[in-house]
Protein backbone atom coordinates (compact mmCIF):
# COMPACT_ATOMS: atom_id res chain seq x y z
CA UNK A 1 0.00 0.00 0.00
CA UNK A 2 1.54 3.23 -1.11
CA UNK A 3 -0.16 6.87 -0.90
CA UNK A 4 1.14 10.51 -2.05
CA UNK A 5 4.26 8.85 -3.19
CA UNK A 6 5.60 7.25 0.86
CA UNK A 7 5.01 3.45 0.70
CA UNK A 8 4.51 0.86 3.45
CA UNK A 9 8.22 -0.30 3.49
CA UNK A 10 9.69 3.32 2.81
CA UNK A 11 7.73 4.59 6.18
CA UNK A 12 8.88 1.45 8.10
CA UNK A 13 12.70 1.99 6.70
CA UNK A 14 12.91 5.63 6.99
CA UNK A 15 14.94 6.70 9.69
CA UNK A 16 13.82 10.35 11.59
CA UNK A 17 16.76 10.67 13.76
CA UNK A 18 19.22 10.85 10.55
CA UNK A 19 17.16 13.37 9.00
CA UNK A 20 17.09 15.17 12.45
CA UNK A 21 21.17 14.98 12.72
CA UNK A 22 21.52 15.92 8.72
CA UNK A 23 19.16 19.15 10.33
CA UNK A 24 21.69 19.47 13.62
CA UNK A 25 24.73 19.58 10.91
CA UNK A 26 23.49 22.40 9.02
CA UNK A 27 22.80 24.61 11.75
CA UNK A 28 26.28 24.28 13.05
CA UNK A 29 27.34 25.69 10.19
CA UNK A 30 26.42 28.99 11.42
CA UNK A 31 29.63 28.90 13.90
CA UNK A 32 31.64 29.10 10.51
CA UNK A 33 29.72 31.48 9.04
CA UNK A 34 30.75 33.45 12.40
CA UNK A 35 33.90 33.42 11.85
CA UNK A 36 34.34 33.99 8.27
CA UNK A 37 32.42 37.05 8.78
CA UNK A 38 34.91 38.00 11.81
CA UNK A 39 37.88 37.44 9.49
CA UNK A 40 36.01 39.28 6.65
CA UNK A 41 35.72 42.10 9.46
CA UNK A 42 39.50 42.48 10.32
CA UNK A 43 40.50 42.33 6.99
CA UNK A 44 38.70 45.21 6.18
CA UNK A 45 39.47 47.32 8.83
CA UNK A 46 43.56 46.14 8.17
CA UNK A 47 42.45 47.81 4.13
CA UNK A 48 41.05 50.66 5.78
CA UNK A 49 44.47 51.33 7.34
CA UNK A 50 46.68 51.07 4.78
CA UNK A 51 45.19 51.38 1.62
CA UNK A 52 43.05 53.83 0.29
CA UNK A 53 41.86 55.03 -3.45
CA UNK A 54 39.69 53.81 -6.29
CA UNK A 55 40.39 50.25 -5.75
CA UNK A 56 40.34 50.09 -2.34
CA UNK A 57 37.14 51.49 -1.87
CA UNK A 58 35.99 48.78 -4.60
CA UNK A 59 37.84 46.28 -2.48
CA UNK A 60 36.07 47.60 0.78
CA UNK A 61 32.34 47.80 -0.98
CA UNK A 62 33.25 44.08 -1.92
CA UNK A 63 34.13 42.86 1.66
CA UNK A 64 31.03 44.49 3.56
CA UNK A 65 28.72 43.02 0.57
CA UNK A 66 30.29 39.26 1.57
CA UNK A 67 29.91 40.06 5.10
CA UNK A 68 26.23 41.05 4.40
CA UNK A 69 25.79 37.63 2.53
CA UNK A 70 27.16 35.67 5.36
CA UNK A 71 25.33 37.28 8.09
CA UNK A 72 21.95 36.88 6.30
CA UNK A 73 22.89 33.08 5.17
CA UNK A 74 23.17 32.22 9.14
CA UNK A 75 19.30 32.37 9.90
CA UNK A 76 18.96 29.88 6.64
CA UNK A 77 21.14 27.20 7.81
CA UNK A 78 19.38 27.41 10.99
CA UNK A 79 16.10 27.68 8.77
CA UNK A 80 17.33 24.63 7.18
CA UNK A 81 17.99 22.55 10.51
CA UNK A 82 14.03 23.67 11.36
CA UNK A 83 12.84 22.38 8.24
CA UNK A 84 14.91 18.52 8.23
CA UNK A 85 13.56 18.42 11.95
CA UNK A 86 10.10 19.39 11.64
CA UNK A 87 10.20 16.90 8.67
CA UNK A 88 12.06 14.12 11.18
CA UNK A 89 9.33 14.65 14.17
CA UNK A 90 6.07 14.34 11.30
CA UNK A 91 8.12 10.91 9.93
CA UNK A 92 8.41 9.75 13.72
CA UNK A 93 4.39 10.42 14.10
CA UNK A 94 3.67 9.08 10.93
CA UNK A 95 5.92 5.79 12.40
CA UNK A 96 4.33 5.25 15.56
CA UNK A 97 1.24 5.35 13.87
CA UNK A 98 2.05 3.02 11.43
CA UNK A 99 3.22 0.51 14.70
CA UNK A 100 -0.37 1.32 15.95
CA UNK A 101 -1.93 -0.30 13.20
CA UNK A 102 0.07 -3.69 12.64
CA UNK A 103 -0.77 -3.66 16.13
CA UNK A 104 -4.21 -3.58 15.43
CA UNK A 105 -4.14 -6.14 12.90
CA UNK A 106 -1.97 -8.65 15.11
CA UNK A 107 -4.87 -8.27 17.59
CA UNK A 108 -7.56 -8.51 15.53
CA UNK A 109 -6.83 -11.61 13.34
CA UNK A 110 -5.93 -9.35 10.30
CA UNK A 111 -2.20 -10.02 8.27
CA UNK A 112 -0.51 -7.10 6.81
CA UNK A 113 2.05 -7.82 4.00
CA UNK A 114 5.27 -6.21 3.23
CA UNK A 115 3.65 -3.92 0.88
CA UNK A 116 1.21 -2.96 3.39
CA UNK A 117 -1.85 -5.09 1.93
CA UNK A 118 -4.43 -5.99 4.64
CA UNK A 119 -6.26 -9.21 4.55
CA UNK A 120 -7.65 -11.41 7.19
CA UNK A 121 -5.88 -14.59 8.76
CA UNK A 122 -6.99 -17.62 7.55
CA UNK A 123 -5.78 -19.20 10.25
CA UNK A 124 -7.26 -16.98 12.44
CA UNK A 125 -10.44 -17.55 14.53
CA UNK A 126 -13.92 -15.72 13.23
CA UNK A 127 -12.53 -14.86 9.89
CA UNK A 128 -15.79 -13.82 9.27
CA UNK A 129 -15.65 -10.73 11.14
CA UNK A 130 -12.01 -9.91 10.27
CA UNK A 131 -13.71 -7.73 7.50
CA UNK A 132 -14.37 -4.60 9.62
CA UNK A 133 -11.09 -5.01 11.52
CA UNK A 134 -9.31 -5.62 8.02
CA UNK A 135 -10.57 -2.04 7.04
CA UNK A 136 -10.24 -0.58 10.27
CA UNK A 137 -6.28 -1.51 9.63
CA UNK A 138 -6.25 -0.23 6.44
CA UNK A 139 -7.46 3.09 7.19
CA UNK A 140 -4.95 3.25 9.79
CA UNK A 141 -1.80 2.56 7.52
CA UNK A 142 -3.51 5.03 4.83
CA UNK A 143 -3.61 8.00 7.82
CA UNK A 144 -0.10 7.12 8.63
CA UNK A 145 1.42 6.61 4.91
CA UNK A 146 -0.99 10.40 4.75
CA UNK A 147 1.03 12.07 7.07
CA UNK A 148 3.96 11.08 5.74
CA UNK A 149 3.64 12.07 2.35
CA UNK A 150 2.70 15.35 3.38
CA UNK A 151 5.42 15.67 5.35
CA UNK A 152 7.67 14.50 2.64
CA UNK A 153 6.12 16.65 0.18
CA UNK A 154 6.19 20.04 2.65
CA UNK A 155 9.73 19.52 3.28
CA UNK A 156 10.77 18.94 -0.10
CA UNK A 157 9.02 22.29 -1.19
CA UNK A 158 10.63 24.50 1.55
CA UNK A 159 13.86 22.75 0.78
CA UNK A 160 13.11 24.45 -2.89
CA UNK A 161 12.36 27.63 -1.44
CA UNK A 162 16.00 27.98 0.28
CA UNK A 163 17.62 26.61 -2.27
CA UNK A 164 15.83 29.49 -4.98
CA UNK A 165 16.17 32.10 -2.47
CA UNK A 166 20.23 31.04 -2.37
CA UNK A 167 20.11 31.49 -5.75
CA UNK A 168 19.11 34.57 -6.06
CA UNK A 169 20.90 36.26 -3.15
CA UNK A 170 19.49 36.65 0.20
CA UNK A 171 19.78 39.80 1.10
CA UNK A 172 16.75 42.15 0.09
CA UNK A 173 15.74 45.80 0.95
CA UNK A 174 14.05 46.66 3.97
CA UNK A 175 10.45 46.19 4.34
CA UNK A 176 8.54 49.51 5.17
CA UNK A 177 6.60 49.74 8.42
CA UNK A 178 7.10 48.25 12.06
CA UNK A 179 4.25 46.63 14.60
CA UNK A 180 4.07 48.42 17.38
CA UNK A 181 5.39 46.91 20.35
CA UNK A 182 2.98 45.07 22.52
CA UNK A 183 0.44 45.33 19.69
CA UNK A 184 -2.20 43.04 18.83
CA UNK A 185 -0.76 39.46 18.00
CA UNK A 186 -3.60 38.89 14.83
CA UNK A 187 -2.41 42.17 13.25
CA UNK A 188 1.17 41.60 13.58
CA UNK A 189 0.71 38.11 11.89
CA UNK A 190 -0.99 40.30 9.00
CA UNK A 191 1.60 42.32 8.98
CA UNK A 192 4.56 39.56 8.00
CA UNK A 193 1.63 37.65 6.08
CA UNK A 194 1.96 40.23 3.86
CA UNK A 195 5.93 40.45 3.74
CA UNK A 196 7.59 38.60 0.81
CA UNK A 197 10.46 35.89 1.65
CA UNK A 198 13.07 37.69 0.94
CA UNK A 199 11.28 40.74 3.34
CA UNK A 200 11.14 38.37 6.04
CA UNK A 201 14.49 36.91 5.60
CA UNK A 202 15.78 40.57 5.73
CA UNK A 203 14.56 41.27 9.47
CA UNK A 204 15.51 38.34 11.04
CA UNK A 205 18.68 38.52 9.73
CA UNK A 206 18.92 42.69 10.34
CA UNK A 207 16.42 43.43 13.10
CA UNK A 208 16.35 39.90 15.06
CA UNK A 209 15.56 42.14 18.57
CA UNK A 210 12.43 43.14 16.93
CA UNK A 211 11.30 39.87 15.20
CA UNK A 212 12.03 37.50 17.99
CA UNK A 213 10.06 39.50 20.73
CA UNK A 214 7.14 39.87 18.09
CA UNK A 215 4.36 37.85 19.31
CA UNK A 216 2.48 36.85 15.69
CA UNK A 217 5.58 36.53 14.28
CA UNK A 218 5.64 32.35 13.92
CA UNK A 219 7.55 30.34 15.74
CA UNK A 220 10.21 29.26 13.20
CA UNK A 221 11.24 33.35 12.69
CA UNK A 222 11.48 34.05 16.05
CA UNK A 223 13.33 31.07 16.60
CA UNK A 224 15.84 32.18 13.79
CA UNK A 225 16.28 35.69 14.98
CA UNK A 226 16.50 34.70 19.14
CA UNK A 227 19.11 31.75 17.40
CA UNK A 228 20.82 35.18 15.86
CA UNK A 229 21.30 37.07 18.98
CA UNK A 230 22.65 34.50 21.76
CA UNK A 231 25.88 35.94 21.24
CA UNK A 232 25.08 39.00 21.89
CA UNK A 233 23.15 38.46 25.12
CA UNK A 234 26.15 36.08 25.95
CA UNK A 235 28.23 39.68 25.41
CA UNK A 236 26.27 41.59 27.74
CA UNK A 237 26.49 39.05 30.59
CA UNK A 238 30.29 38.71 30.24
CA UNK A 239 30.45 43.25 30.22
CA UNK A 240 28.38 43.44 33.00
CA UNK A 241 30.72 41.03 35.15
CA UNK A 242 33.50 42.76 34.28
CA UNK A 243 31.92 45.72 35.24
CA UNK A 244 31.30 44.11 38.35
CA UNK A 245 34.55 43.08 39.10
CA UNK A 246 36.37 46.11 38.20
CA UNK A 247 34.63 47.29 41.16
CA UNK A 248 36.97 47.58 44.27
CA UNK A 249 36.30 47.79 46.92
CA UNK A 250 33.23 45.42 46.63
CA UNK A 251 29.98 46.08 48.50
CA UNK A 252 27.15 43.65 49.21
CA UNK A 253 25.27 44.30 46.14
CA UNK A 254 28.61 43.69 43.61
CA UNK A 255 28.82 40.23 45.32
CA UNK A 256 25.08 39.88 44.76
CA UNK A 257 25.31 41.04 41.38
CA UNK A 258 27.93 38.88 40.36
CA UNK A 259 26.66 35.68 42.36
CA UNK A 260 23.29 37.07 39.75
CA UNK A 261 25.63 36.70 36.37
CA UNK A 262 27.65 34.13 37.18
CA UNK A 263 24.01 31.67 37.80
CA UNK A 264 22.81 33.41 34.34
CA UNK A 265 25.69 32.79 32.55
CA UNK A 266 25.60 28.80 33.93
CA UNK A 267 21.87 28.97 32.51
CA UNK A 268 22.69 30.17 29.33
CA UNK A 269 25.45 27.98 28.77
CA UNK A 270 23.31 25.08 30.00
CA UNK A 271 20.13 26.10 27.77
CA UNK A 272 22.24 26.90 24.18
CA UNK A 273 23.63 22.87 24.94
CA UNK A 274 19.90 21.94 24.72
CA UNK A 275 19.22 24.29 21.28
CA UNK A 276 22.09 22.56 19.43
CA UNK A 277 21.32 19.29 20.77
CA UNK A 278 20.66 16.99 18.24
CA UNK A 279 17.97 14.42 19.65
CA UNK A 280 14.36 15.15 19.50
CA UNK A 281 12.78 17.33 20.21
CA UNK A 282 14.01 20.28 18.43
CA UNK A 283 13.72 23.32 20.67
CA UNK A 284 12.66 26.19 19.46
CA UNK A 285 14.13 30.00 21.05
CA UNK A 286 10.79 32.46 21.48
CA UNK A 287 12.58 34.70 23.63
CA UNK A 288 15.90 35.68 26.03
CA UNK A 289 16.66 38.02 28.32
CA UNK A 290 19.67 38.30 30.25
CA UNK A 291 19.05 40.98 32.38
CA UNK A 292 17.63 41.28 36.12
CA UNK A 293 17.22 37.59 36.94
CA UNK A 294 16.65 36.72 33.29
CA UNK A 295 13.58 35.59 30.77
CA UNK A 296 13.34 33.08 28.49
CA UNK A 297 10.20 31.36 26.56
CA UNK A 298 11.21 28.38 24.94
CA UNK A 299 9.54 25.59 22.76
CA UNK A 300 9.98 21.83 22.59
CA UNK A 301 8.51 20.97 18.99
CA UNK A 302 6.91 23.77 17.18
CA UNK A 303 3.78 24.99 18.31
CA UNK A 304 2.39 26.24 15.37
CA UNK A 305 2.50 22.55 13.61
CA UNK A 306 1.48 20.76 16.96
CA UNK A 307 -1.84 19.54 17.12
CA UNK A 308 -1.68 19.89 20.94
CA UNK A 309 0.36 22.59 23.04
CA UNK A 310 1.25 23.10 26.39
CA UNK A 311 1.99 26.18 28.00
CA UNK A 312 4.22 26.04 31.28
CA UNK A 313 4.47 28.61 33.76
CA UNK A 314 7.07 27.93 36.46
CA UNK A 315 6.59 29.78 40.03
CA UNK A 316 8.92 31.53 42.57
CA UNK A 317 12.79 31.78 42.02
CA UNK A 318 12.40 30.87 38.63
CA UNK A 319 14.73 32.83 36.09
CA UNK A 320 17.91 32.27 33.61
CA UNK A 321 20.03 29.67 36.02
CA UNK A 322 16.45 28.31 36.41
CA UNK A 323 15.50 27.88 32.46
CA UNK A 324 16.94 24.26 31.91
CA UNK A 325 15.74 22.76 34.83
CA UNK A 326 12.14 23.84 34.07
CA UNK A 327 12.21 23.34 30.91
CA UNK A 328 12.79 19.56 31.71
CA UNK A 329 9.63 19.55 33.42
CA UNK A 330 7.95 20.96 30.49
CA UNK A 331 9.54 17.76 28.21
CA UNK A 332 8.78 15.17 30.97
CA UNK A 333 4.95 16.02 30.54
CA UNK A 334 5.70 16.15 26.58
CA UNK A 335 7.49 12.88 26.87
CA UNK A 336 4.32 11.06 28.89
CA UNK A 337 2.24 12.44 26.14
CA UNK A 338 4.19 10.90 23.65
CA UNK A 339 3.80 7.67 26.02
CA UNK A 340 0.17 8.25 26.51
CA UNK A 341 -0.44 8.87 22.31
CA UNK A 342 2.64 8.22 20.40
CA UNK A 343 0.55 9.09 17.44
CA UNK A 344 -0.28 12.95 18.72
CA UNK A 345 2.03 15.96 17.37
CA UNK A 346 2.71 17.48 20.70
CA UNK A 347 4.73 20.40 21.19
CA UNK A 348 4.93 22.21 25.17
CA UNK A 349 6.30 25.32 26.25
CA UNK A 350 8.86 26.80 29.18
CA UNK A 351 7.26 30.54 29.65
CA UNK A 352 9.56 32.11 31.65
CA UNK A 353 8.84 35.53 30.52
CA UNK A 354 8.20 37.65 33.58
CA UNK A 355 9.94 38.82 36.86
CA UNK A 356 9.17 35.33 39.63
CA UNK A 357 9.64 36.53 43.07
CA UNK A 358 13.16 35.41 44.98
CA UNK A 359 11.96 35.42 48.30
CA UNK A 360 9.56 34.54 50.39
CA UNK A 361 8.56 38.46 51.28
CA UNK A 362 7.84 39.05 47.93
CA UNK A 363 5.95 35.86 46.79
CA UNK A 364 3.58 36.98 49.24
CA UNK A 365 2.01 39.77 47.00
CA UNK A 366 0.18 39.67 43.88
CA UNK A 367 1.60 42.51 42.01
CA UNK A 368 4.58 40.73 40.19
CA UNK A 369 1.37 37.91 38.96
CA UNK A 370 -0.53 41.15 38.15
CA UNK A 371 2.56 42.77 35.63
CA UNK A 372 2.72 39.55 33.95
CA UNK A 373 -0.72 39.13 33.00
CA UNK A 374 -0.65 41.12 29.39
CA UNK A 375 2.80 39.18 28.12
CA UNK A 376 1.56 35.92 29.03
CA UNK A 377 -2.42 36.84 27.09
CA UNK A 378 -0.22 37.96 24.40
CA UNK A 379 1.75 35.05 24.24
CA UNK A 380 -1.26 32.81 24.11
CA UNK A 381 -3.02 35.00 21.68
CA UNK A 382 0.21 34.92 19.18
CA UNK A 383 0.15 30.72 19.34
CA UNK A 384 -3.79 31.22 18.13
CA UNK A 385 -2.30 33.58 15.86
CA UNK A 386 0.36 31.36 13.86
CA UNK A 387 -0.82 28.21 14.22
CA UNK A 388 -0.97 26.29 11.23
CA UNK A 389 -3.93 23.93 10.01
CA UNK A 390 -6.69 23.37 12.63
CA UNK A 391 -7.03 24.94 15.90
CA UNK A 392 -4.76 23.55 18.03
CA UNK A 393 -5.80 22.34 21.81
CA UNK A 394 -4.04 24.67 24.18
CA UNK A 395 -3.37 23.64 27.48
CA UNK A 396 -1.61 26.44 30.22
CA UNK A 397 -0.26 24.99 33.29
CA UNK A 398 0.84 26.88 36.32
CA UNK A 399 3.26 25.92 39.51
CA UNK A 400 3.08 27.83 42.75
CA UNK A 401 3.33 31.28 42.00
CA UNK A 402 2.80 30.58 38.42
CA UNK A 403 -0.91 29.24 38.89
CA UNK A 404 -1.42 32.96 40.05
CA UNK A 405 0.00 34.14 37.37
CA UNK A 406 -2.26 32.07 34.94
CA UNK A 407 -5.15 32.76 37.03
CA UNK A 408 -4.80 36.99 37.37
CA UNK A 409 -4.35 36.74 33.38
CA UNK A 410 -7.31 34.34 32.83
CA UNK A 411 -9.13 36.54 34.68
CA UNK A 412 -8.21 40.08 33.91
CA UNK A 413 -7.21 39.61 30.28
CA UNK A 414 -8.61 36.04 28.95
CA UNK A 415 -6.41 33.41 27.78
CA UNK A 416 -6.39 31.66 24.60
CA UNK A 417 -6.59 28.13 25.79
CA UNK A 418 -9.25 25.57 26.24
CA UNK A 419 -7.96 23.87 29.72
CA UNK A 420 -6.00 25.50 33.11
CA UNK A 421 -4.11 23.43 35.34
CA UNK A 422 -3.17 24.42 38.25
CA UNK A 423 -0.28 22.38 40.25
CA UNK A 424 0.90 23.23 44.13
CA UNK A 425 -1.17 26.68 44.35
CA UNK A 426 -1.55 29.15 47.27
CA UNK A 427 -4.61 30.13 45.10
CA UNK A 428 -5.26 31.58 41.63
CA UNK A 429 -6.80 35.22 42.55
CA UNK A 430 -10.27 34.33 42.32
CA UNK A 431 -12.91 32.31 44.42
CA UNK A 432 -14.71 30.18 41.97
CA UNK A 433 -13.37 28.73 38.63
CA UNK A 434 -16.42 29.90 36.34
CA UNK A 435 -14.00 33.26 36.75
CA UNK A 436 -11.52 31.97 34.70
CA UNK A 437 -13.32 32.66 31.38
CA UNK A 438 -13.40 28.43 30.34
CA UNK A 439 -16.01 26.52 29.82
CA UNK A 440 -16.72 24.27 32.61
CA UNK A 441 -14.62 21.25 33.40
CA UNK A 442 -11.58 22.72 31.77
CA UNK A 443 -9.59 24.03 34.69
CA UNK A 444 -8.08 21.19 36.69
CA UNK A 445 -6.32 21.15 40.22
CA UNK A 446 -3.52 19.29 42.13
CA UNK A 447 -1.96 19.39 45.19
CA UNK A 448 0.28 16.84 46.71
CA UNK A 449 -1.16 16.11 50.27
CA UNK A 450 2.63 16.70 51.48
CA UNK A 451 2.77 19.94 49.52
CA UNK A 452 3.70 22.62 52.01
CA UNK A 453 2.35 24.83 49.89
CA UNK A 454 -0.82 23.90 51.94
CA UNK A 455 0.18 25.91 55.06
CA UNK A 456 -0.04 29.36 52.99
CA UNK A 457 -2.81 30.06 54.77
CA UNK A 458 -4.50 33.57 54.24
CA UNK A 459 -3.41 36.76 56.35
CA UNK A 460 -6.12 37.21 58.62
CA UNK A 461 -6.27 33.73 59.69
CA UNK A 462 -2.34 33.56 59.98
CA UNK A 463 -3.23 37.08 62.27
CA UNK A 464 -5.42 34.79 64.19
CA UNK A 465 -3.15 32.78 65.51
CA UNK A 466 -0.58 34.79 66.73
CA UNK A 467 -2.81 36.76 68.52
CA UNK A 468 -4.23 33.20 70.44
CA UNK A 469 0.18 32.43 70.75
CA UNK A 470 -0.24 29.40 68.15
CA UNK A 471 2.23 29.07 65.53
CA UNK A 472 1.76 30.90 62.58
CA UNK A 473 1.97 27.48 60.64
CA UNK A 474 0.02 25.88 62.91
CA UNK A 475 -0.07 22.34 62.57
CA UNK A 476 -1.02 19.90 59.31
CA UNK A 477 -3.87 18.74 60.72
CA UNK A 478 -6.92 20.92 60.16
CA UNK A 479 -5.05 23.35 57.42
CA UNK A 480 -5.44 20.81 54.93
CA UNK A 481 -8.94 20.72 54.93
CA UNK A 482 -9.15 24.75 54.94
CA UNK A 483 -11.10 26.11 51.54
CA UNK A 484 -9.18 29.67 51.83
CA UNK A 485 -5.43 29.50 50.95
CA UNK A 486 -2.97 32.93 50.63
CA UNK A 487 -4.46 34.32 47.29
CA UNK A 488 -7.25 32.76 47.60
CA UNK A 489 -9.70 29.53 47.62
CA UNK A 490 -7.38 26.49 47.27
CA UNK A 491 -8.54 25.57 43.50
CA UNK A 492 -8.17 22.04 44.50
CA UNK A 493 -11.23 22.26 46.78
CA UNK A 494 -14.57 21.03 45.76
CA UNK A 495 -16.28 24.88 46.11
CA UNK A 496 -14.15 26.22 43.96
CA UNK A 497 -15.30 24.59 40.73
CA UNK A 498 -12.56 22.54 39.33
CA UNK A 499 -11.53 19.42 38.44
CA UNK A 500 -8.89 17.22 40.05
CA UNK A 501 -6.41 14.76 39.63
CA UNK A 502 -4.16 13.18 41.76
CA UNK A 503 -0.53 13.35 42.94
CA UNK A 504 1.26 10.89 44.83
CA UNK A 505 3.76 12.85 47.82
CA UNK A 506 6.30 14.50 46.47
CA UNK A 507 6.05 17.60 48.01
CA UNK A 508 6.26 20.76 46.34
CA UNK A 509 8.18 19.99 43.19
CA UNK A 510 7.59 16.59 42.91
CA UNK A 511 4.85 16.59 40.60
CA UNK A 512 6.78 15.91 37.34
CA UNK A 513 8.62 12.82 38.92
CA UNK A 514 8.49 9.61 36.99
CA UNK A 515 6.43 7.81 39.41
CA UNK A 516 3.61 10.71 40.35
CA UNK A 517 0.29 10.25 38.75
CA UNK A 518 0.29 13.72 38.92
CA UNK A 519 2.73 13.17 35.41
CA UNK A 520 -0.22 11.47 33.93
CA UNK A 521 -3.00 13.59 34.69
CA UNK A 522 -1.33 16.28 33.33
CA UNK A 523 -0.36 14.84 30.18
CA UNK A 524 -3.93 13.20 29.61
CA UNK A 525 -5.51 16.78 30.35
CA UNK A 526 -2.80 17.97 27.53
CA UNK A 527 -3.90 15.50 24.91
CA UNK A 528 -7.68 16.40 26.00
CA UNK A 529 -8.21 12.52 27.32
Amino acid sequence: MATAGVSYAQLWAADPAAWRAAGAAWAGLTGLADRRSGALGGAAAGLRDGWSGGAAGAADTRLVRLRAELTALRPALIEADQVLAEFAARLATAKARLAAAVALADGSGVLVDRHGRVRADPAGPATERAGPAAARVGAAIRDALDLAGAADREARTRLDELSTAAGTGWVDAPPPGRPAPGGDPALVRVWWAGLTPAQRRWLVAHEPGLVGRLDGVPVAARDQANRLLLGARRDDLLAERSRLLGRVPRGPAEVAGLLRVGAALSGLDALEARLVAPGAPRAYLLGLEPGGEGRAVVALGNPDRSSRVLTYVPGMTAGLDDAPGELGRAGRVLARCAALDPGAETAAVLWLDYDAPDFLHEAVWPGQARDAGPALHRFQEGLRATHEGPPARQTVLGHSYGSLVVGNAAREHGLAADALVFVGSPGVGVTHAAELGLPAGQVWASTAADDVIRLARPPDELARRAVLGASPLGATAGVAGGHELWFGRDPTDPGFGARTFPSGRHGHTGYWAADNPALDGMARIVLGR
